[in-house]
């Protein structure tokens, strides 16, 4: 079912073939097949044209019931047909047949000067050659399309895909932004501490107090699951979802970090969106930088290692995922920005533009 979700459009060439199949050439030639009934013998091969005509012409040169001649010849292009046996046939009685009966209808009767013997056995036109083909050379038409235009929208695809990572001029995602030493040497070191997702704790969530040395509560951070491919148990997780609350501003300062075969997949981007724009690709020992009013939190990723399910693409879901936090408090004192953040989102919609953090008030 992921690999539905992901390929929409590979699916639905998927399903127009099977139909194709199932419908042509199962239903339509096989159990269903077309039939013709009250007919004329436009249609009939030209072996069965040939025994046509020599009905008609035995029965005439027996009764010479011009009735039935003329309504023999009604509705299709019989004169040819007679002409075209009387020139091929070996035997003469036969030609003198069908030519008398073709008299019958244009007065005229066949030209034999051009009569050919041949060895009895009627010519096979091109026409019916390729009549009994004609079907299966549309069918093949058909699927011959179907690949071209399967070929051609996964080439456009791939060509979104890699343009959509290299707008920044880059073929690969952004890496996080690590902070400065100028950065932390303005800031005091409240914490440190580490979490290690492994692969089956479904219910993996990890969020620890920020405190003051004076055992002041500053605001809160942590790592949750924020995706996972297919509805598998154990859960095979592709992203984590960073935060960082702090109580004096009023957003939750969020980043996402997601697998390579996810960083590409926009299905799971999209669904990502709405924890953030922030969307990340996990590195290991990459640093990832949160910051709000009063805090900045360094995440190190310190341990990636992915599973290897053969029935998912490579390096789509982690194994086993560990990071490291490092919290400063910025020096100085710092009421709680209410005022100045409003204004901000005031602006940020008057602008139309979308905010990138989750709000928590």
């Amino acid at each position: 079912m992921d690999f539905v979700r992901k390929n929409p459009g590979l699916m639905l060439l998927i399903v127009f073939v099977l139909g194709l199949v199932i419908g042509l050439v199962v239903l339509g030639w096989g159990l269903f097949p077309l039939e013709f009934t009250d007919t004329n013998p436009d249609y009939l091969s030209q072996t069965y044209k040939d025994n046509y005509a020599r009905a008609v012409a035995d029965a005439y040169s027996f009764d010479h019931n011009t009735q039935k001649v003329q309504q023999a010849f009604t509705g299709w292009a019989g004169v040819e047909a007679f002409c075209d046996l009387a020139t091929r046939t070996t035997d003469p009685a036969e030609a003198q047949r069908l030519n008398a009966a073709v008299a019958v209808v244009n007065n005229v009767g066949c030209d034999l000067s051009a009569v050919a013997p041949t060895d009895g056995q009627p010519e096979t036109t091109a026409a019916d050659e390729e009549g009994g083909s004609s079907v299966f050379k549309i069918f093949l038409g058909i699927l011959l399309v179907v690949l071209v235009l399967a070929i051609f929208y996964l080439y456009n695809r791939r060509k979104e895909i890699m343009a959509s990572h290299s707008a920044s001029g880059s073929s690969m995602p952004d890496m996080a932004p690590i902070a400065s030493e100028e950065d932390a040497a303005k800031t005091t070191p409240i914490a440190s501490v580490d979490t290690t997702y492994v692969y089956g704790d479904d219910r993996f969530e990890y969020s620890f107090p920020i405190e003051n040395e004076h055992q002041e509560f500053l605001g809160d951070c942590g790592i949750a699951i924020a995706e996972s491919l297919g509805s598998d148990s154990p859960k095979n997780v592709a992203a984590f979802e960073l935060w960082l609350f702090d109580k004096n501003d009023i957003r939750t300062c969020t980043k996402v970090l997601m697998s390579e075969h996810a960083i590409y997949d926009e299905g799971v981007k999209v669904k990502l969106a709405t924890k953030g724009t922030n969307q990340l690709l996990a590195r290991e020992g990459e640093t990832l930088v949160l910051e709000t009013i009063s805090l900045i939190l360094n995440a190190v990723v310190t341990e990636i290692e992915y599973g290897t399910d053969a029935g998912l693409p490579p390096e789509s879901y982690f194994q086993r995922f560990s990071v490291k936090f490092h919290v400063w408090q910025k020096e100085g004192e710092y009421e709680p920005d209410i005022e100045g953040r409003v204004e901000e989102l005031q602006k940020g919609h008057a602008a139309d533009e979308p905010m990138d953090d989750t709000l928590d008030f």
